[in-house]
């Protein structure tokens, strides 16, 4: 099928759009953008800088992706933003491309972001994730697969996010945040285990139960986190949870939430 561009959009010559593509009225299309089949960019968007979005994705009103980075370390140089495939950007989202020349943001398949959030430079996030209203990260943030942000979230710079982990809204994120764990707070802590997102991901209740006890170990029971690890590993099944897990931690370099 054709493209659809509105006659009062303002998309580069040079641009390049797949089958089926449709832009709204008043929205910026620059030169150096690359958008996947099916895609949809609402009115009033802006998609700038050297920026690959996949296909089937939904561009809201007024999302500006692609915009140079807010980092005073950014000298103009060429760097990438490249966005998967099936992704939904709310109203008013902003994502930044990389600040270093050639360096890269990252948005991987299936992520919903809602209005207002915020991802900066450097950024990494994986697949299946829910950003809620204003979530917002600081640069060089790794998200891995199928987290929950809460609204108003804030995660510092160079923080990670476990995979199957749930952020409650306004919390504040300072280190890194456990694969499977529910945290919240201001400074965000680990509460327990995400047992609805793992029960909704298909999680048996074995390897549920198995999280369970090591995140008592870990996190409830006031061992030095190299202790904990010696005694899970001693304890309990090392299954492929338990490895990532542990692996997560033993290799943070912020430190984790507790």
């Amino acid at each position: 099928m054709s493209v659809e561009i509105h006659p009062q959009a303002l998309v580069h010559s040079k641009a390049s759009l797949d089958d089926n593509v449709k832009v709204g009225a008043y929205t910026i299309i620059g030169e150096n953008v690359k958008i996947g089949a099916s895609t949809c960019i609402d009115s009033f968007a802006q998609v700038l800088g050297h920026t690959r979005i996949g296909k089937g994705c939904h561009i809201f009103s007024y999302a500006v992706i692609g915009s140079p980075p807010q980092d005073l370390k950014y000298k103009g140089k060429v760097s990438y933003l490249n966005i998967g495939d099936n992704n939904i950007i709310r109203e008013f989202v902003t994502v930044n491309p990389g600040t270093e020349e050639g360096s890269s943001t990252v948005i991987g398949n299936n992520n919903l972001i809602m209005a207002y959030s915020h991802i900066a430079h450097n950024c990494k996030l994986g697949n299946n994730n829910i950003f809620a209203n204003v979530a917002t990260l600081a640069g060089f943030v790794e998200v891995g697969d199928r987290v929950v942000i809460g609204g108003l979230a804030a995660v510092h710079q160079f923080c990670r996010i476990g995979s199957f982990s749930i952020l409650g809204g306004c919390s504040k994120v300072v280190q890194d945040v456990p694969p499977y764990s529910m945290c919240d707070g201001h400074p965000s802590k680990v509460k327990g285990v995400n047992l609805v997102g793992l029960k909704r991901a298909g999680f048996s209740k074995e390897k549920i139960e198995i999280l369970r006890k090591a995140f008592k170990i870990l996190f409830f029971q006031n061992h030095p986190l190299n202790v904990a690890t010696q005694i899970i590993k001693s304890e309990l099944p090392l299954c492929e949870e338990v490895v990532y897990l542990l692996n997560f931690i033993a290799s943070s370099k912020r430190g984790v939430c507790r």
